[in-house]
């Protein structure tokens, strides 16, 4: 019986330490790409992003009592808002940390918009959020914010984009880059799926180990160096404290940053019924006899991701919210533990003291990076879809087909036609944030006249 019994480790259990530290640095590994490329899109400090990534986890578990395994991470959200606010006139004359000190004044307010989301959901209950946001609206919000990160996934595929300048053709770098890449790509997918027990519980770890390998062998035999080399910029020191800033209030950062808040509350929810499926699958299969309400607990979630942002936005880091890309790493792990995510919050707040470890990351070769992207970034994807066929939403229905075609073209469309804000009316609407809105009003009005039949 015990043999037989799945490996993997539910929200209130524990793994030996040894094991609870290598599930914590492949936490860590998974949410870095992301979280450090908002930093690099945006202009923010990156030791300061990877602290207050880990900082304001801990505090989103700290609110939730440890009941809701997430780990919180720079949302792509809120890209556009930020960096076309730092870029406008009006702060033209400013140095870098007035332009974060005003961006920050904004991220924080934006909390206050989930918060009270929460609050909401827990004054008249879970049903009143599914009712404008039922699982044909999450669903297929999850697929899009997977899908639009595509064109990311694929471009560093082939890009040798921070590394040492080499002497071969442009064509023969990117060829390597394509091989490394889908070496990562590969042997993530078969650590994944044939290998058994422990070490089958670390394919994010071990892939990327495999990429850099080839990345080496690459080096050798074609003297191609994908490595990333550091910016001028990067410390040399052995330690130093993220650099810290403190929000400048004006009214110019609410207007921007705020509402985007809206399109991450979809986006949460929907993470909130990817764990709930996940953690209960589990549970099930380990013949464990207790039932995680995760989804129940959809208002704390949301109080819990507003509060991420006003401690992340605080000290400087950029918005977040809870990362789909940790959830896969658990679903493909079946780690679910939540003192594994409270010691990857800690190492991640280490490793942005810690200049060589920082500067280590940062070397591991964008096609590597890339593979693991590929992987991940479908794999929300397809958790959109576990979404709508676990809350068995009826796919013949004119009026769900009409949800789901609407917020999955507006929010592709979106994307590739406009790389992420859509034109309107002389102001630049995220896609993710567009189709969500307009996938929750177009629900409203087809569901007028409805009545529910039991």
């Amino acid at each position: 019986m015990e043999r037989n019994s799945p490996i993997g480790y539910l929200p209130d259990e524990r793994p030996p330490i040894w094991k609870l530290l290598l599930y914590a640095i492949q936490q860590v590994i998974v949410m870095f790409p992301a979280t450090v490329a908002v930093a690099l899109i945006t202009g923010f400090h990156i030791s300061t992003t990877i602290f207050a990534s880990g900082l304001a986890t801990l505090c989103f578990i700290l609110v939730t009592k440890g009941q809701i395994p997430l780990y919180y991470g720079s949302s792509f959200s809120y890209i556009a808002a930020i960096g076309s606010l730092m870029a406008s006139d009006a702060l033209a004359s400013y140095s870098l940390n007035d332009k974060i000190a005003v961006a920050q004044f904004g991220i924080v307010m934006s909390g206050f918009v989930s918060i009270i989301a929460g609050f909401i959901v827990n004054r008249f209950g879970r049903d009143s959020i599914e009712k404008v946001l039922p699982a044909s609206i999450t669903g297929p919000i999850a697929m899009v914010i997977g899908l639009t990160l595509a064109g990311t996934a694929l471009s560093d595929a082939n890009s040798a984009s921070g590394a040492v300048a080499v002497v071969a053709d442009e064509a023969l770098v990117r060829n390597m880059a394509w091989i490394v890449s889908l070496v990562t790509l590969i042997s993530t997918i078969l650590f994944s799926v044939y290998l058994k027990g422990f070490m089958g519980q670390l394919p994010l770890i071990l892939g990327p180990v495999v990429g850099c390998i080839a990345t080496y062998i690459v080096k050798a035999a074609t003297g191609i160096n994908l490595f990333k080399v550091l910016p001028e910029t990067a410390g040399s020191g052995l330690f130093a404290l993220p650099i810290i800033t403190l929000p400048k209030p004006t009214w110019m950062a609410v207007a921007a940053i705020m509402p985007i808040a809206i399109a991450t509350i979809p986006e949460s929810t929907a993470h909130v019924y990817q764990l709930d499926i996940y953690i209960n699958d589990l549970a099930k299969k380990k013949d464990t006899g207790k039932k995680y309400n995760i989804a129940d607990k959809l208002g704390l979630n949301l109080i819990g991701d507003g509060i991420g942002d006003i401690v992340a936005g605080f000290i400087g880091g950029p918005a977040g919210t809870n990362y789909g890309e940790n959830i896969s790493a658990m679903a493909i792990t079946r780690v679910f533990s939540v003192p594994v995510l409270i010691a990857a919050s800690i190492i991640a707040m280490i490793i942005s003291c810690f200049t060589p470890l920082i500067n280590l990351i940062y070397s591991i070769p964008t096609a590597v990076i890339s593979g693991l992207e590929v992987y991940l970034f479908g794999a929300i994807a397809a958790q959109g879809i576990a979404i709508m066929v676990e809350k068995k939403v009826d796919l013949f229905s004119s009026k769900n087909i009409a949800v789901i075609a609407t917020i999955m073209i507006i929010g592709l469309g979106g994307q590739y036609a406009y790389g992420g804000n859509i034109p309107f009316f002389g102001i630049g609407v995220p896609c993710v944030a567009g189709a969500a809105i307009f996938g929750i009003i177009m629900n409203l009005i087809l569901s007028i006249g409805n009545k529910k039949n039991e």
